[in-house]
């Protein structure tokens, strides 16, 4: 998948994020009891839909449509395990193999995107200007290196966002200390039979916003270390696929 491709099936998850986000937010709506749409909309704002809850939301959500995004990359990866680059009937590699063997990926529209194809390609285009085994298992074990911080540079969304959500609740819980204190400070509202009631229930929706927002980060982050060690586990594997199929093999013919 070249990328033009790619940014465009980013922005349409993105959009579909987006979208599920506000659906959320009005079932949660209309749905909800009133102290619920409290907790987690900030519903009986003046400024509602414009709350640093409802944005936490759609924040939430550009997250999970990330971390769908890794998910399907993880997926790919590992299915280029099954689809036949090397021969595995244990034969020598003599140079006509290897000849196939790199036309069959460069003819694949999209083979050379996936890890596993870009590692055999480089090998074998170093074995045979080379021709020494050690010098391709260098090569080898430098791309699984550059993939592996190629997979961490691809998480700097996903680790923005879990900032980001804990950041946005700190914002929310100083503006409603700052609304409760504004509240609290004109003298008409401080004769006010409720005054103490008004007061504490602007600051209870002050830190369940906290609450909420680390509450998100922390599913965020779970789900982004279980699809990241997958992604991983996908070139760890495409790695062992070399050394058993490719590296081993090597001048043996």
């Amino acid at each position: 998948m070249n990328k033009n491709a790619r940014l465009v099936r980013r922005i349409f998850v993105y959009l579909v994020a987006v979208i599920a986000a506000i659906v959320v937010i009005g079932i949660i709506r209309f749905t909800a009891s009133p102290a619920l749409q409290e907790i987690l909309l900030d519903a009986d704002a003046s400024f509602w839909p414009f709350t640093v809850q409802n944005v936490m939301w759609v924040a939430l959500f550009i997250g999970f449509g990330e971390l769908f995004l890794r998910w399907s990359a993880a997926m790919d990866e590992e299915s280029q395990l099954r689809r036949g680059y090397l021969p595995t009937r244990g034969e020598p590699l003599s140079d006509e193999i290897l000849f196939r063997v790199k036309e069959g990926i460069t003819q694949r529209k999209f083979g050379r995107a996936a890890f596993l194809p870009r590692m055999i390609t480089r090998t074998i285009d170093q074995f045979t200007i080379s021709r020494k085994e050690d010098q391709a298992i260098s090569v080898l074990n430098s791309s699984l290196e550059l993939y592996m911080h190629e997979i961490d540079l691809r998480y700097s969304m996903l680790r923005y966002l879990t900032w980001l959500i804990p950041s946005l609740g700190f914002i929310g819980t100083v503006m409603g200390i700052m609304f409760a204190l504004q509240y609290a400070g004109v003298p008409a509202n401080a004769e006010a039979e409720d005054f103490l009631y008004q007061v504490t229930s602007r600051l209870g929706v002050a830190f369940t916003t906290t609450l909420l927002a680390l509450i998100m980060s922390a599913v965020l982050v779970l789900l982004q270390s279980l699809v990241q060690a997958k992604e991983e586990r996908a070139l760890n594997e495409a790695g062992q696929y070399c050394l058993d199929h490719l590296i081993l093999r090597l001048g043996r013919a």
